[in-house]
């Protein structure tokens, strides 16, 4: 299996890790620590140090509550970047849902647009589809950040998530965009209260029964502060659990603020992965 992007065919075989670049003053758990494009530069530079796969770089907090962003401020604070960014020797992936946005950095040579609207808003979808190879990220979120906490979802939320990925994925290949550019987001923590975002871990194989790769993106949220109490700068531990969690259930791209530790816990992982296959095999 492999995630078809602008420079970069992805080999999703083994899991890959999505380092978070914040370039933002308000980030519920990093804001404000890499807002200038030489210190963000650095923390990319040190993701991949750490073992990063791909970056994924961000200019506006999509935390509940956040404000939305002026284009232009988000501009201003993603493109020199990304201009940096694409030197690097890692797939690009940049996180926005405005659709000038996607163009500017696509026209940098980015790789991949992360879109938590899953390319809703007007005109984003067709900025994709006219790209001859970029990879894109649909993420299923109820509402919008501004409101979808104060009104999660109810009852059984896998079928609705499931009908939305789907359809999206569909209507974005009626455009020409081809299924190997593909990955789905069941958008952890967007819209959705504790035990919703747990079932969604839990029933990750109904998800990859669409045939898309999926990212999961657990790292410091909110619902992994309620199951263990600790703010949100001591979730490092379980959140890495979170992330091999959704491996193990079958998610190819993890999307996580703690690069070098959930490396090393797929380490491990893929070392106890590797001997059940052979056991497998010998018997």
């Amino acid at each position: 299996m492999r995630w078809q992007t602008t420079r970069f065919d992805v080999d999703l075989t083994r899991p890959q890790v999505m380092g978070i670049v914040n370039v933002t003053p308000d980030s519920f758990s990093d804001g404000g620590r890499h807002v200038d494009t030489r210190g963000a530069l650095r923390h990319c530079e040190q993701l991949i140090k750490d073992g990063a796969d791909i970056l994924d770089i961000g200019g506006e907090s999509t935390r509940p509550g956040s404000p939305a962003v002026p284009l232009e401020q988000e501009l201003a604070r993603v493109v020199p970047l990304v201009a940096e960014a694409v030197r690097l020797g890692v797939p690009v992936s940049v996180d926005t849902y405005k659709p000038q946005v996607m163009q500017a950095v696509l026209d940098l040579g980015a790789d991949i647009v992360n879109d938590i609207w899953a390319l809703r808003q007007p005109g984003a979808a067709g900025i994709v589809a006219a790209h001859p190879r970029c990879g894109v990220c649909l993420m299923h979120m109820h509402r919008d950040p501004q409101t979808m906490q104060a009104t999660p979802m109810e009852e059984d939320v896998v079928p609705s998530v499931l009908y939305f990925l789907e359809r999206s994925a569909q209507e974005l290949q009626a455009l020409g965009v081809e299924k190997a550019r593909i990955v789905l987001d069941y958008g952890i923590g967007f819209g959705k209260t504790v035990e919703q975002n747990f079932a969604l871990l839990a029933r990750q194989p109904e998800l990859l029964a669409l045939g898309y790769p999926l990212l999961a993106g657990w790292s410091r949220k909110s619902s992994i502060g309620s199951v263990t109490g600790l703010p949100v700068h001591e979730r490092m531990a379980p959140s890495v659990a979170a992330a091999v969690l959704a491996v193990e259930r079958g998610a190819r791209v993890v999307r996580v603020h703690d690069v070098r530790d959930t490396v090393a816990a797929l380490a491990v992982w893929s070392a106890m992965r590797q001997q059940d296959t052979g056991a497998a095999i010998s018997q």
